[in-house]
């Protein structure tokens, strides 16, 4: 550790030296790498990874139905619990299906701050390590570590504004890996979206695998512009970047997730059957064949295929 931290400190030393620009991306590439390797890696896998969705009491159980009926999977046991640090009572139910966990909240009592604001809840190893990392790679604590009735939570925020759930059970969950990855999809703005990234990649030890300037901008609904894309993987999963100024036409902005699927006419048509609604009619770009849609209770979703042009 000692000796990385020397290295680090020699390079800045001769940057300044020589004039060399330390923001150079050659240079970020060497120092986020010490940045990640100098943290432990705190991660579990992108199966214990769920998107946060939030609904109505009435519309629990729609929601949850349709869900399943769109990619298959099955639901736990629901309950209605205390998952906060300050008083409140919300219905919860865990969905696993193929394609991602989600976790689903349906309060019955007003929803307490910052709750309801958090994209996605990350399971890790050890939550008080995982707090120490995620305030040495740049991001807030939002809300500190409070027990629930199966372990113990915490809510941090990346450089940028993303909210994120951090928990860890006291009995270790298992549950069979995914058989696609879902993609955590975040906008964020120009003036952050570096500052995002570096953090994000250095708690996650995940890597850049595409970092693409100017994607087609019908992937945020403006056919005529282009606009920055970052593609992460890590052992927490998927996340992909949306560097937008936030002239974004609905529903654009709205969906968390985006779902693969290895047949989006056939998901298409459950999701419908199911009560959801098409936002986004299927449209093609480089990488894939997307949607955006909504499900019953307001959750919406971009799902896609992969394709090769």
């Amino acid at each position: 550790m000692l000796s990385r931290k020397i290295i680090v400190g020699a390079a800045i030393a001769i940057c300044l030296t020589i004039g060399f620009p330390c923001e150079s991306q050659h240079f970020n590439t060497f120092a986020l790498s010490a940045q990640t390797t100098a943290t432990a890696s705190v991660a579990v896998g992108p199966q214990y990874d769920t998107a946060h969705v939030y609904v109505t009491p009435q519309d629990f159980d729609r929601f949850v139905a349709s869900l399943i009926a769109t990619f298959g999977g099955k639901a736990a046991k629901q309950g209605v619990f205390t998952v906060t640090p300050t008083p409140s009572s919300t219905m919860s139910q865990l969905v696993l299906t193929p394609v991602g966990t989600v976790s689903v909240f349906g309060f019955k009592t007003p929803v307490p701050y910052p709750f309801g604001l958090e994209r996605t809840g990350y399971l890790v190893t050890d939550m008080d390590e995982a707090i120490g990392v995620a305030r040495a790679t740049g991001a807030d604590v939002l809300v500190t570590v409070f027990n629930d009735p199966i372990g113990r939570d915490a809510i941090i925020q990346w450089p940028g504004g993303v909210n994120t759930q951090l928990y860890w059970h006291t009995t270790a969950p298992s549950f069979a890996p995914l058989q696609t990855i879902p993609e955590n999809r975040v906008y964020v703005s120009p003036d952050r979206a570096d500052a995002f990234v570096k953090s994000f990649v250095a708690f996650s030890h995940g890597r850049i695998v595409a970092d693409e300037a100017r994607a087609p901008g019908v992937e945020i609904g403006r056919t005529a512009d282009t606009y920055r894309r970052v593609r992460i993987e890590s052992k927490f999963g998927k996340l992909t970047a949306l560097v937008t100024d936030g002239h974004l036409p609905y529903p654009y902005g709205r969906e968390t997730t985006g779902y693969e699927v290895t047949n989006l006419t056939e998901t298409l048509t459950k999701a419908k059957a199911s009560g959801a609604d098409v936002l986004v009619a299927p449209h093609k770009t480089g990488e894939r064949e997307a949607a955006v849609v909504q499900f019953p209770g307001g959750y919406i979703a971009e799902i896609h295929t992969v394709t090769k042009d």
